[in-house]
């Protein structure tokens, strides 16, 4: 099934009364909703018990969890110190993400600054290398990294970068963030066919599986002439776009099955539904087989 769900908890969640993370899975169950990412952005601050609490009440809603590593992750660094850092902020994340039951952690993979496209992404890709190895030796091997694509021009993450970062290892999931890549081509997908060559590289370079059960994040961005992102929005935008549709219609033909997390700014859970409601209404899979439940 195709899950969707927010990145964090949207304005709705305190103005419907809720206030500790334990009540999220509650939260989301009544907007229909199955999946969640838990947001680590500035830190991992998560304590085992909180993550193992979160993980059993979503696990009895079926609602699947990921997490997002710290933003200020830099893989492709210059700095020996902060490639260093950036695998450990890694591995605090997998550790949350382990003690949740999560399988997805989202990672922001740096920019170039001074240094080629080139340059930056075989520094990233060594990065990357030694972060599985860490994992493995630490015990989080199930953890599956999500490399993001990136919406400002001078971050490292085209799609061709997350794509060839994700051919290191097959436990590498690309994280497609539909809204940065329109941003950092300033309005370049539009069409059906603009979105169909985002599905038909990741087939042709990570294989089938991996193309149809990526992870994703959606979200309107406004941006600039010339840098890229600049600012979350919400789906009431009529400007800069994307639209969910066309992504729709190539989920359902495709028959994909991936993790959409919404990332708009402060309705990122009535947006899921909106998108949970589209890929449905298609005839998308977004709820568990009658076979499936009737065999938990």
């Amino acid at each position: 099934m195709i899950r969707f769900g927010p990145a964090g908890t949207a304005d709705s969640f305190s103005a419907m009364g809720y206030r500790q993370t334990a009540q999220v899975p509650a939260y989301l169950e009544r907007f229909g909703l199955t999946a969640f990412e838990y947001q680590c952005g500035r830190g991992v601050r998560i304590s085992t018990e909180k993550a193992a609490q979160l993980g059993r009440l979503c696990r009895e809603r079926d609602i699947a969890l990921s997490v997002h590593a710290p933003y200020y992750i830099s893989m492709s660094s210059l700095e020996e110190a902060k490639r260093e850092g950036s695998i450990r902020y890694i591995l605090e994340t997998a550790r949350a993400a382990q003690d949740m039951g999560a399988r997805r952690i989202v990672v922001h993979t740096g920019s170039c600054a001074k240094l080629s496209r080139e340059e930056a992404l075989a520094l990233a890709k060594d990065t990357m290398t030694k972060a599985l190895r860490a994992m493995d030796e630490a015990g989080y091997s199930q953890v599956h990294i999500c490399p993001e694509t990136m919406g400002k021009v001078n971050q490292l993450g085209t799609l061709e970068e997350v794509v060839e970062l994700c051919t290191l290892d097959e436990r590498l999931i690309p994280c497609i963030d539909f809204g940065h890549l329109n941003a950092r081509t300033f309005g370049g997908y539009r069409t059906k066919e603009d979105f169909a060559r985002i599905f038909d590289l990741l087939e042709n370079r990570l294989g089938r599986e991996r193309a149809r059960c990526f992870h994703a994040h959606f979200s309107k961005i406004e941006y600039t002439p010339g840098g890229g992102e600049k600012r979350h929005l919400t789906f009431a935008d009529t400007v800069y776009g994307p639209d969910f549709d066309p992504v729709a219609q190539l989920l359902v033909e495709r028959d994909c099955c991936p993790t959409i997390i919404c990332e708009s700014a402060g309705t990122q859970t009535e947006d899921a539904a909106a998108m949970k409601a589209i890929t449905a209404a298609l005839g998308g899979q977004v709820e568990p087989s009658r076979e499936k439940e009737e065999t938990r």
